[in-house]
């Protein structure tokens, strides 16, 4: 298997690509102070300088800290990925992690759909993912995982891409922040 790798914006970041499925329901972040059971996750986790996981469809976005380099750790990051397929394994999640979404209000869901439509699948080539959190008085809140946590073209993105096509798509939204 030969596991590749792409550049994204953020340059703490970096998104490896299996050429199999790694999540088989949602994208999903995972921090390293977070306690999980899945052996790569723990395995990857345990890296020096890696700070957090991001499982999209089919990629792992890896966040390092500042002061350590990719050479450093990337050939390690390559091997695990390598070493959790070739021991059989299909997919790092098969099922979803997360409790099911509280009843939405209509605009709500207007929004979702935008979101799942239009913004995520740019949003995913960059190795990260975006997730409502709430709409409230015109504002909306959502959360930047994987590659665009903590990415520094994240603003603009939010703010002219985001903000831009949901007020468009949606009077009633006014704003767009990140939480």
């Amino acid at each position: 298997m030969f596991v590749q790798t792409e550049n994204t914006p953020n340059p703490n970041s970096l998104k490896f690509l299996p050429g199999k499925i790694v999540s088989k329901t949602e994208s999903f972040e995972i921090k390293k102070n977070d306690n999980m059971n899945n052996q790569l996750i723990k395995d990857l986790l345990s890296i020096n300088g890696v700070e957090g996981i991001f499982l999209g469809k089919d990629f792992i976005s890896i966040n390092k800290i500042d002061n350590v380099s990719w050479e450093e750790i990337k050939h390690i990051v390559i091997s695990l990925i390598n070493d959790f397929y070739a021991n059989g394994n299909d997919c790092v999640i098969d099922k979803s992690l997360v409790e099911d979404e509280k009843n939405l209000e209509e605009v709500e869901r207007r929004i979702i759909k935008i979101l799942d439509q239009k913004i995520r699948p740019a949003v995913a080539k960059d190795g990260g993912d975006i997730k409502f959190k709430e709409f409230k008085n015109g504002i909306v809140e959502v959360q930047l995982q994987g590659s665009c946590s903590g990415c520094p073209s994240s603003t603009m993105t939010l703010k002219q891409g985001v903000q831009n096509l949901l007020r468009h798509y949606i009077p009633e939204v006014k704003e767009v922040k990140a939480v």
